[in-house]
């Protein structure tokens, strides 16, 4: 059916909201001039001074660091947190399990980094790099639990009851039947804990120290003292990367389907 022509001004006005102020900042990134809202022509300058800030630089590196180690902490203990409230029935503990694992779904994060700040100073751990890892594991792994868990919940366990009738360990079927076919939904929750990790400011602020200012706690300080250019620079390298991590999920979760179509009509071409 043909949209309406008020249902097609709705949705350009939503993307307009949604998109606009990131078309601004990317446009204005190639601003010639220092003043971020007067355009003085198209310049690459300023990517140039981004490079050159040794304090940017420090926290982009400390940033993407920490993104990838809490992505993969949180993308394994979801993984095998969702395996078990999908597969272990009700055990004794569950609803107290799946309530901790969805609690910061719904908790404020000024108070998931409290309670993690208090937390490290009961146990005298120094802040650093470390407590900002554990941090953004403890609340990216309930995000990758969700994806993985309603992949879970649709999946054909007569696969690996064969696996298991031929004799194949339960380690083994894992890996071999279990995990390649869930592939495309662990790689998803990584992708979104990688990104909120990026994201992250009220956390990383609570339970940072010394040496281990993230990216956007280095942005948020520096434009509390005025919105520079090569701010905009560097968070528009930072929505490419995130576009094209985007794009490469998703087009490795269409070949996955593809494939797993492909492989269901060999088989029951095969069967016939």
């Amino acid at each position: 059916m043909k949209p309406s022509r008020f249902d097609a001004t709705v949705l350009a006005l939503c993307f307009a909201f949604l998109y606009a102020p990131i078309v601004i900042l990317i446009v204005y990134s190639f601003n010639a001039s220092r003043l971020v809202t007067v355009w003085g022509g198209f310049s690459l300058n300023w990517y140039k001074v981004m490079w050159s800030n040794q304090g940017l630089m420090d926290a982009a590196w400390i940033t993407a660091r920490v993104g990838v180690i809490s992505a993969t902490l949180g993308t394994v203990l979801g993984t095998l947190a969702a395996l078990a409230l999908v597969r272990f029935g009700r055990f004794p503990g569950r609803m107290l399990f799946s309530g901790m694992i969805y609690a910061p779904l719904v908790m404020p994060e000024v108070i998931t980094g409290l309670s993690l700040l208090l937390l490290f100073v009961a146990l005298g751990v120094d802040r650093g790099f470390w407590t900002v890892t554990i941090a953004h594991t403890t609340f990216t792994m309930c995000y990758v639990a969700i994806v993985v868990q309603s992949r879970l919940l649709t999946f054909d366990r007569s696969l690996e009851e064969a696996a298991l009738d031929l004799g194949c360990p339960p380690v083994k079927t894992f890996f071999r039947i279990t995990l390649p076919l869930i592939l495309p939904a662990v790689l998803a929750g990584w992708m979104l804990a990688f990104s909120l990790s990026l994201d992250d400011l009220v956390i990383a602020s609570f339970t940072t120290g010394p040496g281990a200012t993230t990216l956007p706690i280095k942005i948020y300080s520096q434009v509390r003292l005025g919105v520079t250019p090569e701010i905009n620079a560097i968070c528009t390298i930072l929505i490419a990367l995130v576009t094209l991590g985007v794009i490469a999920a998703s087009i490795s979760t269409k070949r996955a389907e593809l494939r797993r179509i492909r492989d269901e009509h060999l088989a029951v071409r095969n069967a016939t």
